[in-house]
């Protein structure tokens, strides 16, 4: 029984990665925000806005403790998931958690050009996303690095860089 769950801010390439892996490994794939979305056939920004954050955070706190229960199965995390209620804590007994470290520049390559999938991007000049990624980070940091190990997810701009990444990774959690 494989439990695989990653972590990292928005833009460090959890789905991206997590696809990758699963694929090569034979597992399932789970994005938790999509399975929340398909679950409540609401958007995450329809649930945020009709719930509050509270609200939004005990939906996905119950949808990860569903997901949580799969086998074989790698987990994509919402980027806030991990700093609320028990859930880093909760996915470290469930299965292996992945922390994707990206450092700063690099999330704001991939999200600046993001900006319109990601509501709470929007309306903000580069030096203002630069300076919200930097502090989001440096708030989450302390929950991210709970996650027992840490993965370099720079590297996932082409194929080449994702299947060379889904082999560390492999060789990282020895699966």
């Amino acid at each position: 029984m494989v439990r695989i769950f990653l972590t990292g801010y928005m833009g460090a390439g959890k789905t991206t990665l997590g696809k990758a892996f699963a694929r090569e490994l034979g597992l399932s794939f789970i994005d938790l925000d999509w399975y929340i979305e398909s679950r409540f056939h609401k958007t995450i920004p329809q649930l945020f806005a009709e719930r509050g954050e509270d609200g939004f955070r005990r939906v996905e706190q119950n949808m990860l403790h569903e997901v949580g229960e799969f086998e074989d199965v790698v987990v994509s995390t919402g980027g806030g998931t991990p700093c609320f209620f028990d859930n880093m804590d909760y996915m470290n007994v469930q299965g292996q958690t992945v922390f994707l470290d990206v450092d700063v520049e690099t999330l704001f390559q991939r999200l600046r050009v993001a900006t319109q999938q990601r509501p709470i991007l929007g309306g903000k000049s580069e030096e203002e996303l630069r300076v919200f990624i930097e502090k989001a980070l440096a708030d989450r940091s302390p929950y991210y690095t709970k996650a027992r190990y840490r993965f370099d997810g720079s590297q996932l701009e082409n194929r080449e860089q994702i299947a060379d990444s889904v082999l560390r990774l492999r060789k990282l959690l020895e699966v």
